[in-house]
């Protein structure tokens, strides 16, 4: 997708869907990753849904899509992704959005 505004920032909202009763254990695992800092990275919330408590939901907020895309090659990422792989059972939403404040 072409970026839509270069030098705005760059979000995105995805939901993994956890294998059934590991909802919180990836959000951990996601929270983790992310409490070392990751370069460009403004906000990233991880919660869960009240209703469907294995629906992880990751909101992000970027200085620009490359960053975020960086950001997947960092050794915490990697790792988390390595740890978590055997706890997802899927993907659902994912949307790209502009944030215009945080």
């Amino acid at each position: 997708m072409e970026e839509l505004y270069p030098n705005e920032l760059y979000g995105l909202i995805g939901e993994i869907k956890a294998a059934p009763g590991k909802g919180r254990e990836l959000a951990e695992i996601l929270l983790e990753a992310s409490q070392g800092g990751m370069p460009g990275n403004i906000a990233y919330l991880v919660s869960v849904g009240v209703e469907q408590p294995d629906s992880v939901w990751v909101s992000e907020v970027w200085t620009s899509k490359a960053a975020h895309a960086d950001s997947l090659q960092l050794p915490q990422v990697q790792a988390a992704i390595a740890k978590g792989r055997s706890l997802i059972a899927g993907f659902g939403t994912r949307v790209e959005t502009l944030p215009l404040g945080v």
